[in-house]
């Protein structure tokens, strides 16, 4: 196989950083969805566990009332 053309490696060195930048975008995307995935897990689990709290938020019907212990 003869050797590459200078022009050759030229294009060869600029496909792979192009690649390369592309992989580096898809990992910092990839990154930034499973932040916010976990993010909502997470909201979403506070929400169920204040759901199950002994001291949790008024009702919204103020027309209720309760004895005062």
């Amino acid at each position: 196989m003869p050797p590459l053309s200078f022009r050759t490696r030229e294009k060869t060195m600029y496909e792979y950083e192009l690649h390369q930048l592309n992989v580096a975008e898809l990992i910092r995307r990839a990154e930034q969805q499973r932040t916010a995935r976990r993010a909502a897990l997470a909201l979403r689990a506070d929400r169920r566990a204040q759901r199950h709290d002994a001291e949790g938020r008024v009702g919204k019907n103020r027309s209720w009332f309760v004895r005062a212990a």
